[in-house]
């Protein structure tokens, strides 16, 4: 048979938490994230730096460049990030607003210990760092409503926040903005087996949403590489695409309805339940993808879909991108309607996995430029593999494919998604790195690639390449540039990477149709550069809105829209 059937045991993926990238606390008035994934600090100490080496994944530079007794936080990534000052209008903490929350969540529910603090404060990347010190944990919508009135009249900041697993600076704090985590919400609150309904608080884990419907017979729309931590409300709140988007579709489509607290305590139901509601605007689309800065959603209904019992996986090799461009075509064409996932790396990612991730290997005997995923899903065992070994083996003679493997049970499955989703924690290990979740249509998607790689040629790079892209209708790519810790030394080397960097990608982006974002949102990285996608009018209308729903502002600020709209 064309097709060798080579598979390994694989573990879990497991997402890496880093510690603190520092105990220092930045200044009232100041911001300091980290686009890049890294921070240096500034101190004078006499000497030129000091390395500290502190964990795998990081490490804390002490640069003193005849500062005297200044000391500040450097944001690197995204220079625009790093001119956002607080906001003169809000207040700042006071006892009093403590012992209010306390009054309505109980002492338990109301977080002011430095260490978890310490974890609130900061993504799971490392990239940003805020100042917060009070963490909410509401139980149930109700207390969210409280707790937004209370801070509407008080002119008190919050952010919205739930498994942090974000990648532009959307979850957690910018300045010193309470933090209000819905993780305690974590109730599935019905299943209609018939229709396939699932309503459920914000806060439930996705994997732990996964595991429910299994147990029915039905599978979630939206799968990720981070499942184990982040909640759907996070996920409807950033329009998470994952895996399965070219099966499912987005969650504009799956999402059915949802509930959402607006800034004044508001709490807007939108929760239906029904595929055909066509009674107005359909309210429920501002808030997904809106990142929290328009209301924080409660409660969720979705659709989900009945489990299948056939699934096969195929991790294949090839020389080029036109053949993975036509092995696309040839996918929907041949394999329609069982087709689930198909999923695209090239050889620096592939050799990062390898290089930093324990037990991985290539499951295909030869090196190639590219390599492509390929799930389907089904109800015929027999004829879904054998559908599935045909078209490969089509592909074969017609040279779209050099080699490949298939899966053959659920443990080497595993092996073959071990490298797709280990590509992000590999990627932590190397070093530091910029990243960059953009859009563009599936031809030009590898040009930007090789674009950056003359553009950046004199700088030495451990890898620049599409990571975490999809090459399907969303036409995905995670663009990340890996930085060797050695650069770290020479800043004036990293302002020059990041200044040949940005604005460059933006436009590049622009200038081909793209998106900046396609499916991580705008944080307070991207907040700034949304005019590389929007019109200058389609802006103007989202900030009406903004103003409308949140005229004080005080949902997650900062974030998605430019600053310069709502500078006192």
């Amino acid at each position: 048979m064309m097709m060798i059937h080579r598979w390994r045991r694989s573990g879990e993926f497991v997402r890496s938490a880093c510690k603190s990238l520092s105990s220092l606390r930045p200044e009232h008035n100041s911001m300091s994230p980290s686009v890049s994934g890294f921070v240096n600090r500034y101190e004078s100490k006499g000497k030129t730096f000091q390395s500290n080496a502190w964990n795998d994944h990081n490490r804390e530079l002490d640069l003193g460049r005849n500062l005297g007794m200044m000391q500040q936080y450097k944001s690197f990534g995204s220079s625009s990030a790093s001119k956002v000052q607080r906001n003169p209008l809000f207040s700042s903490l006071e006892p009093k607003d403590v012992s209010y929350f306390k009054e309505i969540l109980g002492d338990k529910h109301v977080i002011e210990d430095e260490e978890r603090l310490e974890t609130a404060n900061t993504d799971w990347m490392h990239k940003y760092r805020g100042s917060s010190k009070l963490m909410l944990l509401p139980k149930n919508t109700e207390e969210v409503s409280q707790i937004l009135k209370y801070c509407d009249s008080r002119s008190l900041a919050v952010v919205p926040q739930g498994g942090n697993t974000g990648l532009v600076g959307g979850s957690v704090p910018v300045f010193d903005e309470v933090i209000i985590n819905v993780g305690l919400m974590n109730e599935v609150l019905s299943f209609d087996e018939v229709s396939g309904v699932l309503v459920c608080e914000a806060g439930c884990i996705l994997e732990n949403l996964a595991t429910f419907l299994d147990t029915k017979g039905f599978v979630m729309p939206l799968d990720l590489g981070a499942k184990g931590s982040c909640h759907i409300g996070g996920n409807v709140s950033t329009n998470a695409g994952g895996l399965r988007l070219i099966r499912y579709g987005s969650l504009h489509g799956t999402v059915l309805g949802l509930e959402a607290v607006t800034a004044n305590g508001n709490v807007l139901d939108m929760l239906g339940t029904l595929r055909k509601d066509n009674t107005g605007y359909d309210l429920k689309h501002l808030f997904i993808g809106s990142e929290g800065s328009l209301g924080i959603v409660t409660k969720v209904s979705i659709l989900t879909q009945p489990k299948m019992s056939s699934v096969n996986l195929a991790f294949i090799a090839c020389k080029d991108f036109l053949s993975c461009q036509k092995l696309l075509v040839e996918a929907k064409r041949n394999l329609g309607e069982i087709l689930s996932a198909f999923e695209f790396l090239d050889n620096n990612s592939m050799d990062l996995v390898l290089n930093h991730l324990d037990g991985v290997r290539n499951p295909v005997s030869s090196s190639e430029n590219f390599y492509i995923l390929i799930e389907t899903t089904g109800s015929g065992e027999t004829y879904d593999r054998e559908k599935l070994e045909a078209f490969l083996l089509k592909s074969l003679e017609q040279g779209l494919v050099s080699d490949g493997v298939i899966a053959q049970d659920i443990n080497q499955a595993s092996s073959f998604w071990r490298i797709r989703e280990g590509i992000t924690e590999a990627l932590q290990k190397a070093g530091a790195c910029y990243k960059y979740d953009l859009s563009l249509p599936v031809e030009e998607i590898y040009n930007i690639v090789n674009d950056l790689r003359g553009r950046l040629g004199k700088i030495h790079i451990t890898a620049l390449s599409p990571n975490n892209f999809k090459t399907e209708d969303c036409n995905q790519i995670m663009h990340m540039v890996q930085v060797t810790w050695q650069m770290l030394w020479d800043m004036v080397t990293l302002e020059t990477l990041l200044g040949l960097i940005e604005p460059y990608v933006y436009e590049w982006t622009s200038k081909h149709r793209g998106s900046i974002s396609a499916e991580h949102g705008l944080g307070v990285m991207k907040a700034n550069e949304i005019f590389y996608s929007k019109s200058p009018e389609t802006v103007a209308l989202m900030v009406s809105i903004k103003k409308l729903l949140d005229p004080k502002g005080i949902l997650n600020p900062y974030k998605v829209l430019p600053h310069s709209f709502f500078s006192p």
